[in-house]
């Protein structure tokens, strides 16, 4: 009998063994299971028990049980006494059901704490939102309130020079015409001098003819050879770059030369297969059917044709690991990191992948150091 309103039971491995791996513990107010394959144990209790309250642990591969019952009552034996077949069917059939209704109310509830923490953070969010949005406003009408004060001012400052600049005239026009009233009479004879040089310098015609004479003949029309430095490029060679053009010029050429190297093999190929471009496309198709010997061919021919492009290294060291050619996988590899240069964020994907596989090609090869 157990006087006691707590339970404790043990249920060790078979025949006092450990049970094996990690076991399978279902607890319900009537029933108890424990299934480590290929040991199964099932228990059909005497009275039901809070399960709520009860817990188990695993120790040492066994199972330990704290059983709390419901009520404190005597139990004159753990398990419950005459329990036919479909008594025990419909006893694990209701735990089970239970507990699929329990874990549904447990994931209805955090479902809804998980939206109720979501709305509440989203009004957070919506009042930092308005705050901020209240502070740039308040800084905007200082800003409005500020340029609004000194065109004011301006306004002022333009105001006062314009009427400081219609006083300084009215005051000239004043003294000038005192200064004109006493020489009004000087005016008559001054105009008597001036009419008798106009006469003089009108009568004297030889000296205009002189200073007719005087002036040049016109140039004779002719044409100037200029001679230009020759240019590739269309700007002026006082513009330019010397150095940057002298290195793109022979980029130009490496590439010209690239294109026409093996010219006799690759005369029967169409324009469309001697495309780089194309070339590393059919590889990438040829590539996911399978066809990894066929791909490699297919970069071999893009790199022929430009071995200026790392993706057609990378594509090439893939095909080798797949094939097992783990020292070429290293070499395309390293000739991809090599034209990855300098290291930037618009080639960083390229250069990771690039060491992911001659890391991939060194530990297949056992080269850890």
């Amino acid at each position: 009998t157990w006087p006691c309103p707590v339970v404790y039971l043990v249920v060790p491995g078979q025949e006092g063994r450990r049970l094996l791996g990690r076991p399978d513990v279902f607890c319900a107010e009537q029933y108890l299971k424990v299934h480590a394959p290929p040991f199964l144990f099932e228990a059909f209790l005497w009275a039901p028990i809070d399960e709520a309250r009860s817990t188990a642990r695993l120790e040492n591969g066994s199972v330990f049980f704290t059983l709390r019952k419901k009520e404190a009552a005597l139990w004159d034996s753990l398990l419950a006494p005459e329990v036919d077949k479909e008594k025990m069917q419909r006893i694990r059939e209701d735990a089970v059901l239970r507990a699929h209704e329990k874990a549904k109310e447990e994931t209805d509830a955090k479902a809804v704490r998980k939206q109720e923490r979501s709305k509440c953070a989203l009004e957070a969010t919506m009042k930092l939102e308005e705050a901020e949005r209240k502070r740039i406003d308040q800084l905007k009408e200082k800003e409005r309130q500020k340029a609004t004060e000194e065109i004011e001012q301006w306004k002022e400052q333009n105001e006062k020079q314009k009427k400081l600049q219609e006083r300084v005239p009215l005051q000239l026009i004043k003294k000038k015409q005192e200064e004109n009233e006493p020489r009004s009479s000087s005016r008559g004879a001054a105009r008597t001098a001036s009419a008798t040089q106009r006469a003089g310098s009108a009568g004297n015609m030889f000296s205009d003819k002189l200073e007719e004479e005087s002036v040049p003949a016109p140039r004779c029309a002719g044409t100037i050879q200029l001679r230009f430095t020759p240019r590739v490029f269309p700007t002026a060679l006082r513009e330019s770059r010397v150095e940057e053009e002298e290195e793109w010029l022979q980029k130009q050429a490496e590439a010209r030369r690239a294109i026409n190297i093996d010219l006799a093999e690759l005369g029967d190929l169409s324009e469309e297969e001697k495309n780089p471009d194309w070339l590393k496309d059919k590889g990438n198709q040829l590539f996911a059917t399978g066809n990894y010997l066929s791909a490699v061919s297919a970069y071999n021919l893009a790199i022929r044709i430009n071995n200026k492009i790392p993706a057609l290294y990378l594509n090439r060291a893939t095909c080798h690991l797949r094939l097992r050619n783990l020292h070429k996988a290293i070499e395309d590899s390293s000739k991809a990191l090599e034209l990855l240069t300098p290291p930037v964020p618009d080639n960083a994907n390229a250069r990771m992948k690039a060491h992911i596989r001659r890391g991939t090609a060194f530990c297949e090869l056992e080269l850890y150091a």
